[in-house]
């Protein structure tokens, strides 16, 4: 029969926790990995690692259909960018280079 490791974490006052760093290792999680609990009959609860759609962001999407319905509904309020901004932003960036697919270090996130 395989070992079981035990390990414990504790809820904060927002309920919120962090998941030891053995179970992180056990699953393979990573940031922003989804989990699903299981609440079996018996009171136990199985914490398994759940398999995330790429790209799909519910939040993101809701923000989205948000915005397009504001622009449906309320054209008037769309304002161009003034110039003077679009100026000033390139001012502040000069020739920083981003790349958005390069992974944060633990420092940027």
């Amino acid at each position: 029969m395989a070992a079981t490791l035990e390990v414990e974490s504790t809820l904060t006052d927002r309920y919120q926790t962090t998941v030891p760093e053995t179970v992180r290792r056990a699953l393979k999680l990573g940031k922003r990995d989804k989990i699903r609990y299981t609440i079996r009959q018996n009171g136990e609860v199985v914490l398994t690692r759940t398999t995330s759609t790429e790209g799909h962001d519910p939040v993101l999407g809701q923000f989205l259909n948000f915005l397009a319905h504001d622009i449906a509904s309320h054209p008037e309020r769309l304002r161009a960018v003034d110039t003077g901004l679009v100026n000033r932003i390139q001012s502040l960036v000069g020739d920083i280079e981003v790349d958005l697919d390069a992974t944060l270090s633990e420092d940027d996130e």
